[in-house]
């Protein structure tokens, strides 16, 4: 069998995580580990004997098929853009890039490429989602989801808001479970750790009627992931900490459904060079990575103006 020549650009705090994932799967043979911090390529070499490490993209571009982008995110469009312009596989952690005009330009430079782009929206891989027997029925109609994402300041991250941070998370699923994309966001806010925003709660109002309440905060007293969907059928609630579901129904008492932790950087791996040697289909591809970057946008131009941006 084949295997995809991969290098990882970025061996931070999550990029460390990945080439351990891309150094133990059957499918990919990790060619390089790409990073600017000499400090950082130290540690990578000596943790992985006979691996080329190398400071840029560049120095092995000529040897890779594909290239895994756990980069700061104001380094994925010119990343992005250089590999598929060298006319390679490209997975970039969330969000995709920096801005809406950035993502929709490397769109339109993969259109006519025959190559894989998949961005890391991780919180897709729980499994309950995949038992959509569970939960089907509480995404009918014009129902109401309220979402909320909290932890403890950990002092990472620090050089982006939260939005981009965490609530990008949720935004995603949001566009995964009601398949649509919000024409009303609203949001308010507060910087209390950082320089950038660090709570934020944003309203969201869809084409068909549904309507969403997200809260997310990293300032916080508490560590809490969780997803509640209510419509005419009952209520629902995903606690994405404790992979739990529980939902109550007219005349029922309410019933919980535990699902099986899963390991999402690994299956997004396995995902994607799937796609690659089997052309199967990319578990989140551009579209959805250039959704979540506009209402990031949106979020983040509500939070500044304290006007509500309605779509056209």
């Amino acid at each position: 069998m084949s295997k995809v020549k991969v290098a990882v650009i970025g061996c931070g705090y999550l990029g460390k995580w990945h080439l351990e994932k891309a150094m133990t799967l059957a499918d990919s043979e990790v060619i390089a580990a790409v990073d600017p911090s000499p400090e950082t390529r130290e540690a990578m070499a000596a943790k992985y004997k006979g691996l080329k490490v190398v400071a840029s993209i560049d120095e092995v571009m000529d040897q890779i098929e594909a290239g895994i982008v756990v980069t700061p995110t104001s380094h994925h469009y010119e990343i992005v853009n250089k590999l598929l312009e060298n006319n390679k596989h490209v997975f970039c952690e969330k969000p995709l890039t920096s801005t809406h005009a950035d993502a929709l330009r490397l769109k339109q430079l993969l259109a006519d490429r025959n190559l894989v782009v998949q961005v890391g929206h991780s919180e897709r891989c729980h499994q309950i989602w995949e038992q959509k027997e569970l939960y089907q029925e509480f995404l009918s109609g014009s129902g109401h989801a309220r979402i909320k994402r909290y932890a403890p300041f950990k002092g990472r991250a620090t050089d982006v808001d939260v939005v981009q941070d965490l609530m990008i998370h949720d935004l995603d699923l949001l566009s995964m479970l009601w398949n649509e994309v919000p024409v009303k966001i609203s949001a308010t806010g507060y910087k209390i750790m950082t320089n950038h925003w660090d709570h934020v709660h944003a309203e969201l109002e869809y084409p068909s009627g549904r309507r969403a309440a997200v809260t997310v905060g990293r300032a916080h007293v508490e560590e809490k992931r969780s997803v509640e969907l209510v419509n005419e059928n009952g209520v629902c609630k995903v606690d994405l900490m404790n992979q739990e579901l529980l939902r109550s129904k007219k005349g029922q008492e309410v019933e919980v459904f535990n699902y099986e932790r899963r390991d999402h950087l690994l299956i997004e791996q396995k995902s994607f060079y799937k796609s690659i040697l089997e052309n199967h289909q990319v578990l989140v591809d551009i579209e959805d990575g250039l959704n979540a970057v506009e209402m990031i946008e949106d979020v983040l131009k509500s939070l500044e103006t304290g006007e509500s941006v309605v779509k056209n």
